[in-house]
């Protein structure tokens, strides 16, 4: 059974009360809240563009919408709680829509004292990854912390200490190429 479609709004301050609530279930970026607000609106029409930027606008004005505060707040959440890297957290800013010189400035800010070897350990330990065995194990361990963000050179750091073989680490950096 396919989903109902969403309700047009055609007032002001209908579409107002909409956004709002919608910030109030969770932070979000102006390019997210656009997306939901055009839904609710004839979109393709003068009208629901204008209505759409003037509820932007407004709630930009009164302090609920700051991509620069969503930035930070999301790269200290994702550092701390999930214990992804950098470049994860950036790949996940842009796909929200957030501006990049914003989330350069933010990640900067957020990762700038950051060892990133002990952040990918702190990861490792939270998926409950261990010493590898074989070539097999190495290599899933590899792919799980480049999708985590982290660098090829932090990987291979912590993989050297766990005495994987060389053979692997260069099946390995074959890979990156």
């Amino acid at each position: 059974m396919p989903l109902p479609r969403p309700r047009k709004l055609h007032t002001e301050d209908e579409l107002y009360d909409y956004a709002v609530g919608s910030l109030a279930r969770r932070m979000r970026t102006v390019a997210e809240l656009k997306r939901l607000l055009r839904a609710r609106v004839e979109a393709d029409t003068e009208i629901g563009q204008t209505l759409v930027e003037l509820i932007i606008r407004r709630l930009k004005d009164q302090g609920y919408l700051n991509d620069a505060r969503y930035a930070s707040a999301y790269s200290s959440f994702r550092r701390d709680n999930e214990k992804f890297g950098r470049r994860r957290v950036i790949t996940d800013l842009k796909a929200k829509g957030v501006h990049g010189e914003v989330i350069d400035k933010a990640v900067a800010s957020v990762f700038d004292e950051v060892n990133e070897e002990k952040q990918a350990r702190e990861y490792l330990r939270r998926k409950r990854l261990v010493k590898p065995a074989n070539q097999k194990q190495a290599a899933r361990i590899f792919r799980h912390l480049m999708r985590a963000g982290f660098g090829s050179k932090t990987i291979f750091a912590i993989l050297k200490k766990w005495d994987v073989d060389e053979e692997t680490l260069s099946v390995l950096k074959e890979e990156l190429d």
